[in-house]
């Protein structure tokens, strides 16, 4: 690798670093709240932007261009289902979230229905986001390893001791604001390659005939108006399965929830989301744009997996410095991702699993109890990074897929809680009232997490084992369908058992 590209890449590491070191020095990050929420008092503009860094993630950077080379730009319609869950969550759960003063997602839930239920769906978020984030980190680890010539593992522990250093160091305002300038770092280096791949492709022509070309095998088409329920990437499955993803992913999951809790105001919380909505569908087509352009210069030759068309275009095609800027915007995808598990996990495990279990509640104490687990769960995600590099398949499924369907195991049986416990309505109008109990609930999600994780693996389990062959039919099923079913499994089943008690 040239010299003048790891120095691209080690003053970048610096400057996150030297965002950690410049927030720890304020006062607000010496009490819990303002380790894990900023003070609440965080801009919503940075807060928006840490928001499309945390989902995006690396997996997005290298996964997309893969996905519109081998096809069409048809994963660009869940954008449109995103925006509609975000607008849904802005109405429909923030407002709860800002009654009182809540540190985390679940809080609301104890309030409906118990410190049980608070705690089950806790830990479940805890075990899914340690195993969904595990994947993504490795797959950040995997273009810097081809660009250095580094071993992945190295890669790996590079990333993780570098984000864990200015996570613990400066809690979430360092990683808010270190998310902004991550987000702007990678969109700055997708755009560089997506100009010189339509020069590439273009050659003496114009790059309108490169597009001309494109439209022409199909590569732009957007929507897809078939009925499937087998179909990943069709309008109905994104405005359906779309908008229920990002209604649980932005209005359950503590890594964002956490954030939205930082802003100033609700309305803040509110702006924050939805225009972090439009953003997404902005960079989505960014890099499915990137990937066509990639086809049309013929850097996706048939046999190579679609994952690694990217990086290897970064390693081969391009100059010395925007490499080495490419490959700091990869990392900071990456690095983005982390920083925001090992916040969001270590806020949850401290206020929703240590201080109900132990009943400290004192915010000085929580603080060193929050950094310890900051610091545990650094270590814990980098090594989870290191057992997926060690058993990666060959197999050419796009590991953003993989990373969402992981997700989806859970998301269902969070959102149906949420759903169980009226949304964003006054704690007094809850359960009591419709005559469900914490145990209704943790048994609707409990029945959910289990038929998610066998349809998930489905046909991973039916390959494998003859016997399970019966299971192959429940595979076929695309992933945006994921947290619907999820979701319907958790309030029928919580529904009748509570039929069953009376």
């Amino acid at each position: 690798m040239h010299p003048i590209d790891l120095t691209v890449i080690a003053l970048y590491l610096a400057l996150t670093l030297g965002v950690g070191w410049w927030m720890s020095r304020g006062a607000g990050s010496r009490t819990v709240d303002g380790y894990f929420l900023g003070a609440r008092n965080l801009p919503a503009g940075a807060v928006m932007l840490s928001i499309v860094a945390t989902e995006t993630s690396a997996i997005t950077v290298i996964s997309l261009p893969g996905i519109a080379a081998r096809g069409d730009l048809g994963f660009l319609q869940l954008a449109l289902g995103y925006i509609i869950g975000r607008i849904a969550v802005a109405w429909w759960l923030l407002p709860g979230y800002f009654t009182g003063q809540q540190q985390t997602a679940y809080e609301r839930l104890q309030v409906r229905f118990g410190v049980h239920t608070r705690q089950l769906l806790s830990a479940t978020f805890l075990v899914t986001r340690f195993l969904a984030d595990g994947v993504r980190v490795f797959a950040g680890a995997v273009p810097l390893a081809l660009l250095t010539g580094w071993d992945i593992g190295w890669a790996i522990v590079l990333m993780g001791g570098v984000t864990l250093a200015y996570t613990f160091a400066g809690g979430l305002k360092a990683v808010v604001w270190a998310d902004a300038l991550q987000l702007l770092v990678y969109v700055a280096g997708g755009a560089a390659a997506l100009w010189l791949a339509l020069q590439m492709a273009a050659g003496e022509g114009s790059v309108q005939a490169v597009w001309e070309r494109a439209a022409q095998a199909g590569k732009l088409t957007i929507f897809d108006t078939r009925w499937s329920l087998t179909a990943p990437y069709t309008l109905f499955a994104a405005l359906v399965g779309g908008a229920m993803l990002s209604a649980a992913s932005h209005g359950t999951d503590q890594i964002i929830v956490q954030r939205l809790l930082a802003t100033r105001s609700l309305r803040a919380a509110q702006w924050a989301l939805v225009g972090s909505g439009v953003l997404v569908a902005a960079q989505f087509a960014l890099f499915l744009l990137l990937g066509t352009a990639l086809w049309a210069a013929g850097q996706a030759p048939e046999g190579l997996a679609g994952d690694q068309i990217f990086p290897r275009f970064i390693v081969q095609h391009l100059p010395v410095g925007l490499a080495g800027l490419l490959m700091a915007g990869i990392l900071a995808a990456a690095m983005s991702t982390l920083s925001s598990s090992i916040s969001a996990l270590a806020s949850s495990l401290t206020n929703d699993l240590y201080a109900s279990f132990t009943g400290r509640h004192d915010s000085l104490h929580l603080l060193r109890v929050g950094r310890a687990f900051s610091l545990l769960w650094g270590v814990l995600l980098t090594a989870a990074a290191l057992g997926f590099h060690f058993l990666a398949s060959a197999r050419d499924a796009p590991v953003v897929v993989l990373a969402l369907s992981i997700a989806s195991i859970t998301y269902g049986a969070l959102l149906g809680a949420y759903v169980l416990a009226g949304g964003g309505r006054p704690a007094s109008t809850g359960q009591a009232a419709r005559g469900l109990q914490g145990r209704d609930v943790i048994t609707g999600a409990v029945a959910a997490v289990a038929v998610m994780l066998v349809v998930v693996f489905a046909a991973r389990l039916s390959a494998a084992l003859p016997a399970w062959a019966w299971l192959e039919p429940m595979g076929r099923l695309a992933f945006p369908w994921y947290v619907p079913l999820g979701t319907g499994l958790t309030v029928a089943v919580a529904w009748l058992s509570c039929g069953l008690r009376r």
